[in-house]
């Protein structure tokens, strides 16, 4: 299962699903190249998380992936505790507890990315991303360096949050850049939405990157619904086939 979402193709959604009937539509719109982020925010218990998601992994092929929930970093350990009792294909999380993460994860194969900030000096990102570094200065290191402490860790992917779309632009072609020549995926967050969406892709694949996975969240959400706006999906999969799955 994650060979074919994950190591087997350029491009795999992120998206969110407002009910279990939301997230089935989606997943059979995108033929499968997607994962449905569930938010441990939502949750107040790990048991009640894992009982819940259940339900979805069942529903769509174990397509799942198990995130804070707009980066909070104080729901690192409820991601990792679910992770423990969840074979899950996919799980975001904040750059100091990648390692704690990989230890516990259920399917030691389970793709996990690692939040880190954007930062105005080029090809530079902040690696405090935890609920106690967050709170002291930012601490830069060269996105290179970061992606050897993530591979140490047992990371897959960066997980570049908050984007804020294109707002810097060059900061992006710089990061996707080294994510290219160092051979890593990339996961953009923040801000996506139907106007930037294939920009955004487009310039990772051009750069030379082999994985990307972006995270389209509230940009398509019907908030009188709260579920995933599925005609807006059928756009962003129908971009991903054009410029390449």
């Amino acid at each position: 299962m994650i060979d074919k979402r994950f190591y087997n193709n350029k491009i795999c959604l992120n998206v969110l699903a407002g009910n279990v009937d939301n997230a089935k539509e989606i997943y059979d719109i995108t033929e499968g190249h997607v994962v449905i982020g569930l938010l441990a925010a939502k949750y107040e218990t790990v048991d009640q998380a894992v009982k819940e998601m259940i339900i979805y992994k069942e529903a769509i092929d174990g397509a799942i992936s198990i995130s804070l929930g707009a980066g909070d970093p104080n729901q690192w350990k409820k991601v990792a505790h679910i992770s423990r009792e969840l074979d899950a294909e996919h799980i975001n999380q904040i750059f100091p507890a990648v390692g704690y993460t990989r230890a516990m994860a259920k399917n030691e194969s389970s793709f996990i990315n690692c939040l880190v900030n954007p930062l105005d000096k080029l090809g530079y990102v902040n690696i405090a991303t935890g609920p106690l570094s967050t709170k002291k200065d930012p601490t830069k290191v060269h996105l290179s360096t970061a992606i050897a402490l993530i591979r140490e860790m047992g990371g897959n992917s960066v997980k570049l949050f908050p984007m804020n779309g294109l707002q810097n632009k060059e900061m992006y072609k710089e990061i996707v850049k080294i994510c290219a020549d160092e051979n890593f995926a990339i996961e953009p967050t923040g801000g996506i939405d139907l106007e930037n969406f294939e920009e955004i892709v487009v310039i990772a694949l051009e750069s030379g990157v082999k994985q990307i996975i972006p995270h389209v969240y509230s940009a398509i959400i019907d908030g009188s619904t709260g579920k995933t706006n599925v005609e807006d999906v059928k756009q962003l999969y129908e971009i991903v086939k054009r410029v390449g799955i």
